[in-house]
């Protein structure tokens, strides 16, 4: 019977729907398969069903006025994803993947994050932490909505990215992410961001222990820890819980 159905839900996963009927089949997006070199296996993988996570490439940790910077960290490394993802990004939402800014943006009140989680970044109670002012230019560590905590200026936002703040090393942690992953029907993720070793393995591995399948990739992710943090990152990545490519290989099949 041919009736006129409102969609109700965001494709995928929506459902179209009148007084009398509830069509719940959610049909498909169409395959969109590419295959992908990686270090271990060359990837068959639908980008109808893939998203870029953009893990914190923010001003704090990554401007040379931010907070690491502050605290006397070498912001260099963190800046090398800058160049590699400007040329990506563009190039996945023309072939309609999703990318999601995934970046750290506290409460102002901070009530949600543990007196542990502020330790590991204020040990003594007396240095600039987790919501303190940075004495450069004022703006509050890591708060939702701050300078420090936007998207560094070289990496252009557009109005249909995804946004998702997160409060921890994981962005799956209290936060969304996962329900707009599935909503969206994105089961392979392709990681990228700082630090490699925390937040971006954090994430990685909670995706992972969740289902999804992970490609780290190489170039679009850095780390201001020492060489061998990035070097064990890469090694258990390939071992145990995806895959690592280049964008570069990434970019020729698109």
């Amino acid at each position: 019977m041919n009736r006129s159905l409102r969609s109700l839900g965001v494709p995928p996963n929506a459902w179209a729907v009148d007084a009398q009927v509830a069509d719940i089949t959610r049909p498909p997006i169409s395959p969109r398969p590419i295959e992908l070199p990686t270090d271990s296996k060359t990837l068959r993988l639908d980008l109808a069903k893939a998203a870029l996570i953009v893990v914190d490439m923010q001003n704090d940790f990554c401007h040379p006025d931010g907070w690491l910077a502050h605290i006397g960290v070498d912001v260099t490394p963190a800046r090398e994803p800058i160049a590699p993802l400007k040329s990506l990004i563009p190039e996945l939402r023309q072939a309609d993947v999703p990318i999601v800014w995934l970046n750290w943006g506290n409460r102002p009140d901070l009530l949600n994050i543990s007196a542990g989680l502020r330790h590991v970044y204020n040990p003594t109670g007396e240095g600039v932490g987790l919501g303190d002012s940075l004495p450069k230019n004022g703006t509050p560590v890591l708060q939702k909505g701050s300078w420090a905590a936007a998207v560094v200026e070289e990496l252009i936002q557009e109005p249909n990215d995804i946004w998702v703040d997160k409060y921890r090393m994981s962005g799956f942690w209290d936060t969304p992410l996962d329900s707009i992953l599935r909503n969206l029907g994105r089961t392979t993720l392709f990681f990228s961001g700082v630090n490699a070793d925390q937040c971006v393995f954090a994430t990685l591995l909670d995706a992972n222990f969740l289902g999804y399948d992970c490609i780290l990739l190489r170039d679009c992710t850095a780390t201001t820890s020492p060489d061998y943090c990035l070097s064990a990152t890469l090694y258990n990545v390939n071992q145990c819980f995806g895959f690592v490519a280049d964008s570069t290989a990434l970019l020729k099949t698109l």
